[in-house]
């Protein structure tokens, strides 16, 4: 395997590297904000991890026919653009994305739901390294993530948001689905989705929806911490069954994600009111 891997071919917005034999970073560079788009997932995001799920799995069946458990570590970082220390993802492109009539049918089953089931079956721990502001369905990747490590907002400000609800925009239910399995409470659920709160870095370590905080300057030391935490991590994949494991845990997620369906907008569900009432 050669790296740098760089996806798309004909206008690179990924970046995936192999900086140790055990660890993997995907770095997401669509521009300074990282916006997605069908191109983005589906030619850059979904063609990356292929790529790392690959060089692990040869390495570990390398590993296993020459009992060397070593050669079965892994563990993948997902990091935003590290030209800058803003945004980790501030979401869909949802200007571009809306001008498309069928948008709501074929973006979300077919392009951000397999996504989502990706990254929570995914091999091998996976970590966001959340190097700024992570928003809509940029939170969302990052909660579909295994682990979160961000900066603690001493040196660079740092946000975790769902704030569709403050443009009018509905959650769909694969997305929904992601975020319910991985929130602590009910109320911090409420507080995600229908009050589209802005967490800390203090609020989202003391709530759990991250595993790590750093007073770190700039995303190359954030990046660095994470590396530290990956390579305590990647021993667990040694046995093959850290993905296994995962799609059990999630099963109810996934269940929810595969059966995504058309969710109601704010125009029809006020019209459907105004013929009722």
């Amino acid at each position: 395997m050669s790296y740098p891997a760089r996806f798309p071919a004909d206008s690179p917005s990924i970046t995936v590297t192999n900086p140790s034999p055990s660890t993997w970073v995907i770095e997401m560079h669509n521009g300074a904000d990282n916006r997605m788009t069908e191109k983005f997932i589906t030619h850059g995001l979904l063609p990356a991890l292929d790529t790392v799920e690959r060089h692990w799995r040869e390495n570990w069946r390398a590993g296993v026919a020459k009992k060397q458990p070593e050669m079965c570590h892994g563990a993948l970082m997902i990091v935003g653009n590290r030209k800058q220390d803003k945004f980790f993802s501030n979401g869909l492109d949802w200007d571009n994305l809306i001008k498309d009539p069928n948008f709501t049918v074929n973006f979300f089953p077919l392009v951000f739901n397999p996504l989502m089931v990706r990254l929570m079956t995914f091999p091998i721990p996976v970590i966001a390294v959340v190097n700024g502001h992570g928003f809509a369905g940029g939170m969302g990747m990052a909660m579909a993530c295994d682990y979160r490590v961000m900066f603690d907002g001493s040196k660079r400000n740092s946000w975790l948001s769902m704030n569709e609800i403050h443009f009018g925009a509905q959650i769909p239910t694969g997305l929904m689905a992601v975020l319910q399995e991985k929130a602590p409470s009910p109320n911090v659920y409420r507080k995600i989705v229908l009050e589209g709160h802005r967490f800390t870095p203090k609020e989202a370590l003391g709530l759990g929806l991250v595993d790590k905080t750093s007073a770190a300057a700039d995303t190359e030391t954030l990046l660095a911490e994470a590396g530290a935490l990956a390579s305590t991590l990647a021993p667990l994949a040694k046995s093959g069954a850290w993905g296994v494991n995962k799609r059990e845990m999630y099963r109810t997620a996934i269940r929810a994600i595969g059966r995504d369906t058309l969710p109601t907008s704010v125009r029809s569900e006020d019209a459907a009111a105004k013929a009722r009432l």
